[in-house]
């Protein structure tokens, strides 16, 4: 299974490296798809070192669906995010899609909402130059 998480549904998740790394135990490649420049979503990922099979870079994210579907030939291809916007996209490029909500039950992941410890991963710092 190729795994793609939305950059928003990562940020959901109270430890999104220890999910990658859990993820990894049943998904052949896992990576993260995201409108946002590649210096966010490499800031997140950095921080919370998370090492990605692949990433979105400056293409939107129907078009890095695509474009991961080709280059990764697996059974399946799902798309955990957040909003009925990405449930769209995903079915137009014949990805599954699962809510961040409910892959977090499936695979008892804990969302953030349901730890004391919240930390704000959406700052990017307030560089413009990263990486």
């Amino acid at each position: 299974m190729t795994l793609a998480f939305e950059l928003s549904a990562l940020q959901e998740l109270a430890d999104p490296g220890a999910v990658f790394e859990d993820a990894r135990r049943w998904s052949q490649y896992v990576g993260v798809v995201s409108d946002k420049p590649t210096y966010v979503v490499t800031n997140f990922t950095r921080k919370n070192r998370i090492r990605q099979d692949f990433f979105s870079g400056p293409k939107g994210k129907g078009e890095s669906l695509t474009s991961v579907r080709q280059q990764f030939d697996t059974d399946r291809h799902v798309f955990v995010a957040t909003t009925d916007e990405d449930r769209e996209i995903a079915e137009e490029n014949d990805w599954e899609f699962l809510d961040v909500t409910e892959a977090a039950e499936a695979a008892e992941w804990t969302l953030a909402g349901e730890t004391d410890e919240q930390v704000d991963d959406d700052e990017d710092d307030g560089r413009d130059d990263w990486p």
